[in-house]
């Protein structure tokens, strides 16, 4: 590439980081990093009634927690600053006034009222009213008033807008990275409002003007902004600038049915579609973050949704992504969100971690969940229950379930499972609490060499000792490889368990 690759993501402080919006961001640092160029964040926040407090704090550190933090954002290495929209309007105004003095846009007066009187007379001669070539000299504009009555309305403070005056019988022929050759027939667009008379610019006129300034090469967004496309180019001739090259990613659907996903599926079907938690005065909403998620699962689920490097590959660090990303390898069509996926690529994340790492995440969860016993147990300890139970976990918040027999002895014994507990049970039992109090070398080999060498020699069945075993530790017919159970806990405790199922069982 020429000239030097800059990408930005450009959300709007409205509300919490939607997953579709971390992806679109994700996408632009990918492609910068693949380019050696430079991944920005600008806030568009022209829109002051949508605005809302804490939102964009809330991108700021969603985008930290996942490894993607932009070069240049407001307050960092603002080389073509400010980086927040509201902070630039005075710009914006000179660009209007351009496009005015050149032909390209036109001032318009109409009512609300009046706009909506010509929409309901369309809609009863059964026609959609657009705001376009076919009627804007019919209507109340700077195109069919007088320069000097245009002016006066102005400076008596007319309400008005500046809209952009769409070129007519154009095709434009337009190339999206992704989507190839597409063609516009610019009679079928309508003249966007580009300023209001409140002196804040339309995302449109405020986004290709910072776009140019800010030197963007590519613009990487979603698909939905794909309408928006021809004005936009138009824009840059307008302008006589050179556009960037566009790319406009596909779709993040919904995992049942059809459409797009919303934070309405993450609530029933009872995943997160935020990175971090989102509170207001309504509720929680869940994030990625609180859920116990590694922000690198997340990374990797994401990068897959709706690209791949063309191999079966599937686990890549940051690195590798950035190394293998291709837009070219972009799908077209809209991908579907997996919750089970995502699990699953947590499940292999967590299974990268170090034992010692995961059990100083596990010790969090029992300082704020467990008995004093549970806090109890040394480092060492947890680090070895951890090496246990890990390999059947999703998320560390389950360790404590997978292994609360470990610091506390069963209060109840599962039903299905006590069904094994036969007349001779007892004996046998005892028979076993004779042979643990014999043993010195207490270690999970040596205590299965002795107990499986009594069954032998005795011609007792493993599933007649085992299985009531397994049910007096562990109160269930589940968990890790028995006899580290017994070496965990200890003689006593093992013995301890014993005794108390004979006498309730």
């Amino acid at each position: 590439m020429s000239k030097q690759v800059r990408v930005r993501f450009a959300p709007s402080p409205t509300g919490p980081l939607h997953i579709g919006g971390v992806r679109t961001a994700l996408f632009n640092y990918l492609f910068a990093k693949k380019h050696g160029g430079v991944f920005y964040l600008r806030i568009e926040d022209t829109d002051q009634n949508r605005f809302v407090p804490g939102a964009e704090e809330y991108i700021m550190e969603a985008l930290e927690w996942l490894g993607i933090a932009p070069s240049e954002t407001v307050g960092k290495n603002e080389k073509f600053g400010p980086y927040r929209q509201s902070e630039r309007k005075d710009l914006y105004k000179q660009y209007a006034d351009q496009l005015i003095n050149s032909g390209w846009a036109y001032y318009a007066f109409d009512t609300a009222e009046a706009l909506d009187a010509h929409r309901k007379q369309h809609e009863a001669e059964g026609k959609t009213f657009i705001y376009n070539w076919h009627n804007r000299e019919k209507l109340d504009t700077s195109l069919v008033i007088s320069k000097e009555e245009t002016d006066k309305r102005i400076a008596s403070g007319a309400d008005y807008v500046i809209r952009f005056k769409t070129p007519v019988n154009e095709t434009l022929q337009l190339h999206d990275i992704i989507r190839g050759d597409i063609k516009f027939e610019t009679n079928l667009l309508d003249d966007k409002v580009l300023f209001k008379s409140d002196g804040m610019p339309t995302y449109h006129l405020a986004n290709i003007v910072d776009d140019h300034l800010m030197e963007t090469s590519h613009v990487i967004r979603g698909e939905e902004w794909l309408p928006s496309m021809p004005l936009h180019v138009l824009l840059y001739k307008a302008f006589g600038w050179e556009a960037p090259e566009f790319a406009h990613l596909p779709l993040i659907l919904k995992p049942i049915g059809n459409g797009k996903l919303s934070k309405r599926d993450g609530d029933k079907m009872g995943f997160p579609v935020f990175p971090l938690e989102w509170k207001t005065e309504e509720g929680i909403s869940s994030g990625y973050r609180e859920k116990g998620f590694f922000p690198e699962a997340v990374i990797n689920f994401l990068a897959l949704l709706g690209w791949n490097d063309g191999t079966d590959q599937e686990l890549f660090s940051l690195e590798e992504l950035a190394e293998k990303f291709d837009l070219n390898r972009v799908h077209k069509a809209g991908a579907k969100f997996d919750p089970e996926k995502n699990k699953w690529f947590n499940h292999q994340y967590l299974q990268k971690q170090s034992d010692e790492s995961l059990a100083k995440n596990f010790r969090k969860e029992l300082e704020k969940n467990s008995t004093s016993t549970a806090l109890s147990v040394t480092d060492d300890k947890l680090i070895k229950i951890v090496s246990l139970i890990k390999e059947r976990a999703n998320f560390v918040s389950e360790f404590l379930e997978m292994s609360d027999f470990f610091f506390v002895a069963p209060t109840s014994y599962d039903e299905k499972a006590a069904k094994n507990w036969k007349e001779e049970t007892p004996n046998l039992m005892q028979q076993l609490i004779s042979v643990l109090e014999n043993i010195g070398d207490f270690t999970s080999v040596n205590i299965e060499t002795i107990v499986k060498d009594w069954m032998t020699k005795n011609e007792i069945g493993m599933g007649k000792v085992m299985q009531p075993f397994r049910l007096s530790l562990v109160g269930a017919l589940k968990g890790p490889h028995l006899f580290d159970i017994v070496e965990l806990i200890g003689k006593d405790e093992t013995i301890k368990r014993l005794e108390k199922a004979i006498a309730i069982l």
